[in-house]
């Protein structure tokens, strides 16, 4: 009888079944790839009874409050755990997660901390979401060796001010959230690094000074938003070291538009890009005035020598050497009132660039696009898959004020508006499959990407129909229990 019985076992295991299924109470458990759903349940802990090699994980919308290192495996792939009340992480939880791709975190809003070692060893990770979590401050070598990081959310957070080279890791990322902070200056080491950055979003903080050298780095830099903040100035050689720059956003600034203002204006004469309006607060003679519409006879008392400087460097951007640079002023030794925040933010006037969505165009929560592949050009140059150029853009005039419809792709939705759901929904159906996602890039891995999928209903292990079942058994258990028997 016994082994008879080893007979059956090996039977059902040969026909794909399992003699047993474990999964938490009030959870959804399935295979291809395994899956363990148990968003929605006000849990307080993480629960009990995960299987071990799971490898998605969706804990979202509980009220769970702490993460320790038993509570998840390291075959996790994906995991997400926004939307709850965590307030502690254990700095070891994800020691040991040499496959985790996603790890969401996000809109835990009393978080507030986080230790330098609880992102490290994190090799494959691709998106990480950390917005809405009340962080003020980050450790310096938070993202030490997150190489493979493309997607970063930091946006609205309480954060101040961030860390010469904090980035500096981050060889691959290519979207960078930082909007709806407090940052109140940019330096010049900041996004050190960050050579494979795309898109940089830096609205809605309280930022009055840039370092002419804060964008040394991005080499291939297309979208950077700066509107509503508190700059009254920003040098145009600044601006002139983003030589793929194509979306760029200033309004809602109180610019100051005398002879400082002359480098900003001389290398907007020359962008071909698309830009808002640089709307001017001083002097009196120029308020309500646009910075790009305005003539060199409206700076009646400059010289001229305050471009003349951008001017050559423009010229050879390229051989740019931040040795020979003078030392950059230094910046404001108090922290600005920042008129913008008085209030709910106002919309701005035209889209944002939208961080990728799901295969199916359902919003992601912020979620990011793990599987893309890094930016890769033809003939020796990279290209950037995750950028979309303007229809036109390039042979319009020089200061066109072009819409920025170009930039709301359909494959990105805002993490920061919601999408009247919750958040994010998982991708796959209970038989594993994953419909095709439109897009130019080839996949890193075969996880299709994490965000912005479908919710799990009343999903379950595949069952096999009970006659063909009962057949299998009928044909195959005389012959199994006869090769036992020999």
């Amino acid at each position: 009888m016994f082994k008879r019985g080893c007979g059956l076992e090996f039977l059902l295991v040969f026909c794909g079944l399992e003699l047993s299924w474990s999964c938490p109470r009030h959870c959804i458990c399935y295979t291809g790839p395994s899956t363990v759903s148990c968003q929605s349940h006000n849990f307080l802990s993480v629960p009990e009874g995960i299987p071990p090699h799971s490898e998605r994980i969706f804990l979202q919308n509980n009220k769970i409050h702490r993460l320790l290192r038993s509570h998840f495996s390291p075959t996790t792939v994906t995991l997400w755990i926004y939307s709850n009340n965590i307030t502690y992480i254990e700095p070891s939880t994800f020691h040991g997660f040499s496959v985790l791709e996603e790890l969401d975190l996000g809109d835990n809003r009393h978080l507030r901390s986080l230790d330098s070692e609880t992102f490290r060893g994190l090799n494959r990770l691709h998106a990480l979401h950390l917005y809405r979590c009340g962080l003020s401050v980050l450790p310096t070598d938070i993202f030490q060796g997150l190489r493979n990081l493309q997607y970063l959310y930091l946006q609205d957070n309480h954060l101040e001010f961030l860390q010469d080279d904090i980035f500096v890791d981050l060889h691959n990322l290519s979207h960078l959230f930082l909007h709806g902070n407090r940052l109140w200056s940019l330096h010049q080491n900041t996004f050190r690094g960050l050579g494979a950055l795309d898109r940089l979003l830096l609205h809605h903080n309280r930022l009055q000074w840039v370092d002419r050298q804060a964008f040394h780095d991005l080499r291939r830099l297309t979208t950077l938003y700066l509107f509503n903040n508190s700059l009254t100035e920003l040098s145009g050689e600044c601006l002139s070291l983003l030589p793929a720059l194509e979306y760029l956003r200033l309004n809602d600034n109180p610019w100051e538009c005398d002879c400082k203002a002359m480098s900003l204006w001389d290398w907007l004469k020359k962008f071909r890009g698309s830009t808002s309006a640089v709307g001017c607060m001083a002097p009196a003679d120029t308020a309500g005035k646009d910075l790009k519409q305005m003539r060199k006879e409206d700076f009646p008392n400059c010289s001229g020598s305050e471009s003349l400087h951008q001017s050559n460097t423009w010229a050879s951007t390229d051989k740019v050497s931040l040795k020979k640079e003078p030392p950059p002023p230094q910046p404001p030794h108090t922290r600005p009132h920042h008129p913008h925040h008085s209030g709910p933010y106002p919309s701005p006037p035209s889209p944002l660039p939208h961080p990728p969505t799901s295969i199916n165009g359902e919003h992601a929560g912020s979620g990011g696009l793990p599987g893309v592949a890094p930016p890769q050009r033809s003939g020796g140059r990279s290209r950037n898959c995750t950028r979309q150029r303007a229809k036109g853009g390039k042979g319009r005039g020089l200061n066109d004020v072009h819409t920025l419809n170009e930039m709301t792709d359909k494959e990105y939705s805002s993490p920061d508006f919601g999408d009247g759901r919750g958040g994010k929904h998982d991708p796959t159906t209970p038989d594993g499959s994953t419909p095709r996602r439109k897009h130019k890039c080839t996949p890193r891995t075969s996880m299709g990407p994490p965000s912005g999928v479908q919710q799990p209903t009343d999903w379950a292990p595949p069952q096999w129909p009970g006659p063909l079942l009962c057949s299998l058994l009928a044909v195959l258990a005389p012959l199994t229990t006869e090769l036992i028997l020999r």
